[in-house]
C-alpha cells in the first residue's frame, strides 16, 4: 500500500461489518444495506460493471424488500476482464471517489504481433506482423519509457467525453475521435516470459491508467504491435479479489434459504438511482 493509499483509506472510515467479502459473509438486516454496504465481487467475463452493479440492486430488493436505494461501483472494468469489483450501497456510494482513488493491481496477457481498434481483444486484429528479434532484451528495453509518472493517451474506445459524446459512440459511428494525453502514474510493469505471442504481465499503478493504452504502447515500442488479450484486476488498495465473492456466492448469501419466499411488493418497483 502506497503512502496515497493510507491516506485515502483513513478518510474512507468504512466499519469491518459493513463490509461484505469472503472472510466475512454475516447476515445483515435490511436496514444495513439501506444504510450503506460494501461489497467485494469478483466480475465475471462478458460483464459489464453495471451488469453487476444491476445484479446487486436487484438481488438485494428481492431479499430484503428493498425499494429505493443508491448502488454504484468504484471503477469501471471493460466486460472483457475479470477481477475486482468494489460496490457501495446507501450512503456509501459516497465513499466511491475515494475508493477510485486507490492504486490498483492487475494481471493479464498482452498478445504481440497485431493491433486492434480497441486495443484489446473485443475487436478485429489488424496488421499482423511477425515477431523477428522480439525478445526479452528488446521488451524489456521497450518497457522502460512506460514505468513511472507517464503521459498517455486513452483508446478511443472508452468512456472519456468528447464534446459531449462518449468517444466509443463517436469511433463507432466512424467519426475521427483525438484524446490528448493524461498524466498516469505506473508504479511497476513485471514480465517473466514470452510465450510464443503471449506475454503475461503484472502491473501496479495509480487511478485513471488504462491497461488497454499500456498494452498498445508496449507493442509499438517493440514496432510489432501488441494488445491486450486478457486482464484480471487484482487488487484496489487494501481489498484483494482473493477476499471477493463471486456473483453466484452473492446470491448464495442473499438467500441462504433458497426455498424461503424473498420479501414480497416487488412486482411494482420500477425505481431506479
Amino acid at each position: 500500500m502506497t503512502g496515497s493509499d493510507q491516506g485515502v483509506v483513513s478518510s474512507i472510515h468504512i466499519p469491518e461489518d459493513r463490509i461484505l467479502n469472503r472472510p466475512n459473509r454475516t447476515v445483515v438486516h435490511p436496514d444495513m444495506a439501506r444504510e450503506g454496504l460494501l461489497l467485494l465481487l469478483d466480475k465475471p467475463s462478458g460483464w459489464t460493471s453495471f451488469d453487476v452493479v444491476n445484479k446487486v440492486r436487484w438481488v438485494l430488493r428481492k431479499r430484503f424488500g428493498l425499494r429505493k436505494f443508491k448502488v454504484g461501483h468504484a471503477g469501471t472494468l471493460d466486460p472483457m476482464a475479470t477481477g475486482l469489483l468494489l460496490i457501495c450501497t446507501g450512503p456509501f456510494t459516497k465513499k466511491l471517489q475515494d475508493l477510485q482513488g486507490m492504486d490498483k493491481v492487475y494481471s493479464g496477457t498482452v498478445t504481440l504481433g497485431g493491433i486492434t481498434a480497441s486495443y484489446d481483444a473485443d475487436s478485429p486484429v489488424e496488421q499482423v506482423q511477425p515477431l523477428d528479434g522480439i525478445d526479452m532484451t528488446a521488451i524489456h528495453k521497450a518497457m522502460e519509457p512506460l514505468i513511472g509518472d507517464i503521459l498517455q493517451v486513452p483508446p478511443v474506445y472508452s468512456a472519456l467525453k468528447v464534446d459531449g459524446q462518449r468517444a466509443y459512440a463517436m469511433a463507432r459511428k466512424g467519426q475521427s475521435v483525438e484524446l490528448a494525453a493524461r498524466p498516469v502514474r505506473i508504479d511497476s510493469f513485471h514480465v517473466s516470459s514470452l510465450e510464443g505471442d503471449q506475454l503475461p504481465f503484472v502491473v501496479h499503478c495509480g487511478k485513471g491508467t488504462y491497461i488497454r493504452s499500456l498494452a498498445h504502447d508496449l507493442g509499438q515500442a517493440l514496432g510489432c504491435g501488441g494488445y491486450l488479450s486478457e486482464l484480471r484486476r487484482e487488487g484496489i488498495g487494501t481489498f484483494s479479489v482473493q477476499d471477493a465473492l463471486t456473483v453466484s456466492e452473492f446470491e448464495a448469501w442473499a438467500n441462504p434459504n433458497p426455498e424461503e419466499k424473498p420479501t414480497a411488493g416487488l412486482e411494482n418497483d420500477h425505481a431506479t438511482d
